[in-house]
């Protein structure tokens, strides 16, 4: 038996006798037989090249059995950033759970709902969003339509600023183990809009699994959203996560992609300008050790004129860990006066690590100023020089230049807690205990 269609007889019995909406099962059938088509993708697609899905491919993850969660708060209190006062959604195993979750008074009309609560409280706001800003043409975003059974609906009217963020904590358990999770994320901000949201995958103890997430975030004309992804997940699993944003005119988008888990993990993150003035950020740090894999994948496409895109990402790989990044931009023929920059650096501090890095221009307007560039090396030698000849041990030197390196990039982060949690990590990783 093929893997596709072992999923589809895994497809068959998840949704057997299952209820919901006409639309809702259409859109599964159209998806499970979408992924029939196209398989898994191999190092000869393209966009693939190096990375290997042979490790997912050849297994079978089963959608995850439900079961009454054994986690208090204490259990998740490592992964909220120490803020208790901010919006939180649990998810454990790919199921919500209440009683882990805290809500602040929401905003005005704002919507946030589970998934399941969305199918009955606003069914006509997803039969419209879902799945139209990421169809399910390739192999894991269909995998995902197919199998999604929970996530996040967030709806925030015209000039509705939610001044509190909102967390989404997906965490795992033993509970996981050999299993798939497919989350899903629908993101509107209306015209005028402002919202920030962070999203944490992590897990407690030990598995091998597959989170497949997909996010749809729609940024209306004037409006402002900021995304933080966090994947922090089991050294032994697998992750793959695809964000594909539209943005109108005088909007920003702001995505943030912080990666240290997995063993292999991808990462997506689109954005369409389709209005003018618009500005995306796509800023991103992945931390690697030992065999990990980490794949950044970015694609701006600048459809409006006088739009402004923005991407610094870096990459710091010890062990024999392999990072990927490839960056594009597109910029239409009728995108006169686009403003882009995009940078990828990467320091390899393992003997055995590697990098392939591709930035990529495609410019069809010629009223345009576009640059991208990569950089790929070492810990410096004249500032390890400089801190030994000052009488720093040379772990202690390796292990402050590597954390610089690092914090740079976290100084783009505008949501203060977050940048501080963060470099905490980042600090915890690379500085000795009894350096400090």
């Amino acid at each position: 038996m093929t893997a596709h269609s072992k999923y589809r007889e895994l497809f068959e019995a998840a949704v057997h006798g299952a209820a919901a909406k006409d639309w809702l099962p259409k859109l599964k059938i159209a998806a499970i037989e979408q992924f029939e088509a196209v398989g898994f993708p191999t190092t000869r697609d393209e966009d693939w090249h190096f990375t290997s899905v042979t490790p997912i491919a050849e297994r079978t993850f089963r959608p995850v059995k439900l079961s009454a969660t054994t986690l208090t708060s204490n259990d998740i209190a490592r992964f909220t950033y120490g803020q208790d006062d901010w919006h939180l959604l649990v998810f454990v195993n790919g199921r919500y759970e209440p009683a882990l979750s805290n809500f602040a008074e929401l905003d005005a009309e704002a919507q946030v709902m589970t998934f399941s609560e969305a199918l009955k409280e606003a069914p006509e706001l997803l039969a419209e969003r879902l799945g139209t800003l990421a169809p399910a043409k390739q192999a894991f975003t269909a995998l995902n339509t197919a199998f999604m059974a929970d996530g996040v609906v967030i709806r925030v009217p015209k000039d509705i600023a939610l001044e509190t963020p909102i967390h989404i904590l997906y965490v795992t358990d033993a509970h996981a183990n050999n299993a798939s999770l497919h989350p899903r994320t629908l993101v509107i901000a209306e015209h005028g809009a402002q919202a920030t949201l962070i999203e944490t995958f992590a897990s407690i103890g030990s598995g091998t699994y597959l989170t497949n997430h997909v996010a749809e975030v729609v940024v209306g004309d004037n409006a402002r959203v900021d995304h933080y992804k966090v994947q922090r997940e089991d050294g032994n699993a697998f992750h793959v996560g695809t964000t594909q944003a539209t943005q109108g005119r005088d909007s920003i988008y702001h995505a943030f992609s912080f990666a240290t888990g997995a063993q292999l993990s991808r990462t997506n993150v689109y954005s369409r300008l389709l209005g003018s003035n618009a500005e995306v950020r796509l800023n991103g740090l992945y931390a690697l050790e030992e065999a990990q894999h980490a794949d950044h994948q970015t694609f701006v496409e600048h459809i409006a004129p006088a739009c402004s895109s923005r991407e610094v990402y870096k990459g710091i790989l010890d062990g024999t860990s392999h990072g990927v990044f490839n960056g594009k931009v597109y910029v239409d023929p009728q995108a006169q006066q686009t403003d882009g920059k995009q940078t990828n650096h990467t320091l390899l501090i393992g003997d055995g690590a590697r990098v392939d890095t591709k930035p990529q221009l495609e410019i069809f307007a010629d009223d345009v100023k576009c640059t991208h560039g990569a950089t790929v090396g070492r810990l410096d030698d004249m500032a390890q020089f400089y801190m030994k000849s000052r009488g720093i041990g040379a772990e202690r030197t390796r292990a402050l230049l590597t954390y610089a390196f690092a914090a740079e990039v976290l100084e783009l982060i505008e949501l203060e807690p977050l940048k501080v949690a963060l470099e905490g990590l980042l600090f915890e990783r690379f500085i000795p205990p009894d350096s400090v």
